[in-house]
């Protein structure tokens, strides 16, 4: 049962006014779902966007933030809770013990490896959680498109390019998570010589 989602995504707001909407709409859907949001940290960017949006609409909201980026200033103050952590791989392993399940929104190089290191996990077997991409307004297109790639060029396995999923729509997207079922585990390596 899913009941705390870690949110990925950028600490700039990008420059399509849709990211900042949608973002925000999602923290306040989670919130009307009864969906704790854990994630970053920080009040600027996608990421205050979406703290914000699940503290208008009630919910809890959890940050975790290292001391480096506490010390810059960005640290939202009026989270539920804030957890201050001293390195970026003790972030990530927290946002992971905390959460149920993880969605990427648009963001930069932070996101993407945020992203593809719970996807990495889950392809290893040290997770069963649903991971998944709020594909707002195509954003997430051309990655997709990389997958396929990845498969067709015998790097991926379809079955592991399938523990992510993706959606436009926000409301699909949470009842994509809720609905999710590990698909049985397949071995990572396509070859082994």
């Amino acid at each position: 049962m899913i009941k705390r989602i870690a949110v990925f995504c950028g600490s700039s707001s990008g420059n399509n006014e849709k990211y900042g909407l949608q973002t925000a709409k999602l923290g306040e859907m989670l919130a009307q779902n009864n969906l704790e949001l854990v994630y970053g940290g920080t009040h600027i960017g996608l990421m205050g966007a979406v703290a914000d949006g699940a503290l208008r609409g009630g919910g809890k909201v959890t940050g975790v933030i290292t001391r480096f980026l506490q010390s810059k200033e960005i640290a939202h103050s009026g989270l539920t809770e804030q957890i201050v952590v001293e390195t970026m791989h003790q972030r990530k392993a927290e946002m992971n013990a905390l959460a149920d399940a993880f969605i990427a929104l648009p963001g930069g190089f932070g996101t993407l490896e945020e992203l593809f290191e719970v996807l990495t996990w889950a392809q290893l077997g040290f997770h069963q959680k649903p991971v998944a991409l709020f594909n707002i307004d195509g954003f997430y297109d051309s990655l997709y498109t990389l997958l396929c790639c990845m498969v067709e060029k015998g790097f991926l396995k379809k079955e592991n390019q399938q523990l992510l999923l993706l959606h436009h729509n926000m409301e699909t997207l949470i009842s994509q998570l809720s609905d999710y079922r590990p698909i049985p585990a397949v071995d990572k390596w396509i070859t082994r010589k």
